[in-house]
């Protein structure tokens, strides 16, 4: 799947056109159909965080857009450094309670 794909997945999912989500970033119409395999990387970033994903999952680097708080006990990493065991469980509670505040929104 291609990189525009998975944005007009994700723009499909979030009842958004490729139009307005080309306007909400700034870009010029036509932008985004222009990304095949292909991509500004800070604009490539901007659409990532606009949608929560990776930018590897828009490159096409995995199925799966967004991490599962599962995962983040294995790849968990601060600063280029692995997070403590002892530490995981505090930071996985802290990312718990973010991801149930903007559920709750």
């Amino acid at each position: 799947m291609s990189i525009y794909q998975r944005i007009k997945e994700l723009a499909k999912n979030k009842n958004i056109s490729i139009r307005e989500l080309e306007h909400q970033m700034g870009f010029p119409n036509g932008t985004l159909q222009k990304w095949n395999d292909n991509a500004n990387s800070q604009k490539l970033k901007k659409v990532a965080n606009y949608f929560n994903v990776s930018t590897d999952y828009l490159l096409g680097n995995g199925d799966r857009p967004t991490a599962n708080l599962d995962d983040l006990e294995t790849i968990m990493m601060f600063g280029g450094k692995p997070v403590p065991e002892e530490d995981k469980e505090t930071v996985l509670e802290i990312l718990r309670r973010l991801r149930d505040a903007r559920n709750n929104k």
